[in-house]
């Protein structure tokens, strides 16, 4: 995904995608360190993406804050007691969003 067709989707979707790629990196944390190696940098290099785009310099903190969660979990000490759980349903409100074109 490059940076212009990034830009052309809605925070929403933007985040839906995010959100799979997150979703994958738990996944295969515990199964199979070089896909979890995979989707864990590709995950993150959508969040780049997002904090990039100009669009959204009103939501950086919150964009940031799950970035800085995702993390935490994943090579962090979980400090923020962040769970598979909550991560997924938080990153599922905007697919569903995405999805019927619901919001940002």
């Amino acid at each position: 995904m490059n940076s212009e067709n990034w830009s052309s989707m809605s925070l929403s979707a933007q985040m839906g995608n995010i959100g799979s790629e997150v979703g994958r990196a738990l996944k295969w944390q515990t199964k199979n360190p070089q896909i979890f190696i995979n989707t864990m940098n590709r995950a993150i290099d959508l969040f780049d993406l997002t904090l990039m785009d100009p669009r959204w310099k009103n939501r950086l903190r919150e964009v940031g804050r799950a970035k800085e969660v995702f993390l935490d979990m994943t090579i962090g000490d979980n400090i923020y007691g962040g769970s598979r759980g909550s991560l997924e349903n938080y990153f599922n409100h905007f697919g569903f969003c995405a999805r019927n074109k619901i919001g940002a």
